[in-house]
């Protein structure tokens, strides 16, 4: 493949992960924010399937198109920018990945609630606010990893 076919898929792949993350915790947040069991339920179970069926390929794909593009251009592995997008995307995944665990969590918790028609447990809050917690500095990891792509500082 060619490196514009290759940025393509990368461009694309990064979307599709940062808005999905982002999407998908608007929704989850504004849920939780209005406390209806039933919502909260039908969210956080279509949150976890979003993250296993788009965000978790975009997370494989990034690194292996990004790896790919920079084989292909040239650039030196020891590029600032390089290495500070890696950083930062691991940062974001070492985030992500306690989230997920959260979210599955939060789902069922959620769904026993719902079905015994019974208030969230306050499990559930401790989890919400752990899940909220981590998202920020993923997100902020990501958008720093936006410009470090598109400015390639030395």
């Amino acid at each position: 493949m060619d490196y514009l076919t290759v940025k393509t898929i990368h461009i694309l792949s990064s979307v599709l992960l940062v808005g999905t993350g982002f999407g998908t915790a608007f929704y989850l947040f504004f849920a939780n924010r209005s406390r209806s069991v039933e919502a909260i339920a039908v969210v956080s179970r279509l949150v976890v399937r979003a993250d296993w069926w788009f965000t978790t390929p975009a997370v494989i794909v990034q690194p292996l198109s990004g790896a790919w593009m920079i084989h292909l251009a040239g650039y030196p592995l020891d590029a600032f920018w390089i290495r500070a997008s890696l950083a930062l995307y691991v940062l974001a995944g070492a985030c992500w990945l306690p989230v997920v665990w959260y979210q599955v969590r939060m789902g069922k918790l959620a769904l026993a609630a719902h079905a015994s028609n019974t208030a969230l447990p306050a499990q559930y809050w401790r989890y919400a606010r752990r899940w909220e917690l981590l998202g920020y500095p993923a997100f902020i990891a990501m958008l720093a990893v936006y410009w470090l792509m598109v400015h390639k500082p030395v």
